[in-house]
């Protein structure tokens, strides 16, 4: 389990393109880095939360944030995921499902699916200490996507030393 104030287990995930992407590959940019985790690609929960996430991506790319989203799903049913969805931020594919046992975020059983990703959201600083944690037990539940924004813009405001 990873908790707020502790830094963030790197991982090596493939991402759309199949291409080894690490957590430190995002971070030491200057920006808070957003991790979100979902159940499974195309399921209607989660193709809206990706979907407002895409929709609210202007406001994110104001704050100067990065967003991963990452899920159990292959590879390539991700990249038909994205495109499908025109989902402008990283998708990374969890397969082998160690970034969920590594963050205990294991939904165990979801319909008779075994061992799919928890919905989470995390914020993480450029050092990758985890600022913000949510996390779902019910797969129904969708972030609370104004906190997060909220966060991810406070925590550029102070950094650039303007009001907040």
């Amino acid at each position: 389990m990873v908790n707020v104030g502790e830094k963030a287990p790197d991982f090596e995930l493939l991402d759309t393109d199949l291409k080894v992407r690490r957590l430190s590959d995002f971070l030491g940019k200057g920006r808070p880095v957003v991790v979100l985790t979902f159940p499974a690609a195309f399921s209607p929960v989660c193709t809206k939360e990706l979907c407002t996430i895409r929709d609210n991506m202007s406001l994110l790319n104001k704050a100067n944030a990065e967003v991963i989203a990452i899920s159990v799903d292959q590879p390539w049913a991700l990249k038909a995921f994205k495109e499908a969805n025109k989902l402008n931020f990283t998708l990374l594919s969890d397969f082998n499902r160690q970034f969920i046992e590594k963050y205990g975020l294991v939904l165990e059983d979801l319909l008779g699916l075994k061992k799919l990703a928890k919905r989470a959201a995390f914020i993480l600083d450029e050092q990758g200490v985890v600022r913000y944690k949510w996390v779902s037990d019910d797969p129904r539940n969708e972030p609370p996507y104004k906190e997060i924004l909220n966060l991810v813009t406070a925590m550029t405001v102070s950094k650039s030393g303007g009001c907040g």
